[in-house]
């Protein structure tokens, strides 16, 4: 049976150790959200990252938007947010109404207050191998799980299925710094399941539920389901089918409870690593 990668379990630790340090802080970080529309996963989303932060004892700015917030408005409450010295991490909950273009919005936040790693500077500086301000939080979550069940990736075949700028290309690159041959597999991939069957080391980012079965994954994979999938009955279900991979898989992250927690955790850990770069103190 497959050791299951307890995601809820390491962020807690990981958001416990952050909170300790907190406390001892006279000013504590600031974590702004902003939220256009009314997207029913982005509104439990950002609710979770908002109860996350104030447990820990940031400070905790939320601002809603109407649906037809215009690209104008919403960039400048981006820009307010940006003058604001007091506010130290921004996050702009993806995905955006269709008639504002993300990519300018992400790019309007400033560096070194981009909490989600995505500016191009700092996915830029990840790619050329300089440390960047921040690195996107599903993808340092993963690595974070991978060390915390000492699982070796120097020298393992690793398959990363989707390209996403927010998991399959960071984390490719994650993978790769760390000695990993590295294949990212898409839509366009011929013979996929035969790509994803040499993997010692599977992550899955495709949105789409119990795609990824045992056929797919060869004896002894680690398998990183970053699946998020409500099913028609209203369960949640990650990309992999986790019951007919559970004998076969070595290590295995459920859903929900394995990356979603993680990803959070990571949050709250770029948070207190921007407020300390701002500050000086990294």
């Amino acid at each position: 049976m497959a050791v299951i990668m307890q995601g809820k379990d390491l962020s807690k630790q990981i958001t416990e150790i952050i909170a300790e340090e907190v406390k001892s802080l006279e000013l504590k970080p600031t974590l702004a959200v902003i939220k256009v529309g009314n997207d029913a996963a982005s509104s439990v989303y950002v609710r979770n990252k908002k109860n996350t932060a104030e447990k820990i004892g940031f400070n905790s700015i939320l601002i809603e938007l109407d649906e037809n917030t215009t690209q104008e408005e919403l960039e400048a409450q981006v820009d307010k947010l940006n003058n604001d010295v007091t506010v130290n991490a921004i996050l702009v909950q993806l995905p955006l109404p269709k008639h504002i273009n993300s990519n300018e919005i992400i790019e309007q936040i400033l560096p070194i207050k981009d909490v989600d790693g995505f500016h191009p500077l700092n996915s830029g500086k990840l790619l050329a191998g300089i440390e960047p301000y921040s690195v996107a939080c599903t993808p340092l979550g993963i690595i974070k799980l991978l060390e915390h069940y000492h699982i070796e990736v120097s020298g393992k075949n690793a398959v990363v299925i989707g390209r996403s700028n927010i998991v399959g290309k960071p984390i490719s690159v994650l993978l790769l710094e760390r000695n990993a041959t590295v294949t990212i597999c898409h839509s366009r991939t011929k013979n996929l399941q035969e790509t994803v069957k040499q993997a010692d080391i599977v992550v899955s980012a495709i949105g789409n539920p119990k795609f990824i079965t045992a056929e797919f994954i060869k004896e002894g994979a680690v398998v990183i389901d970053v699946g998020i999938n409500r099913l028609a009955d209203g369960k949640l279900a990650g990309d992999v089918d986790y019951s007919s991979l559970e004998s076969k898989a070595s290590y295995i992250t459920p859903v929900p409870g394995g990356v979603g927690p993680m990803t959070i955790a990571m949050l709250m850990s770029n948070t207190l690593r921007l407020y300390k770069i701002q500050r000086g103190e990294k």
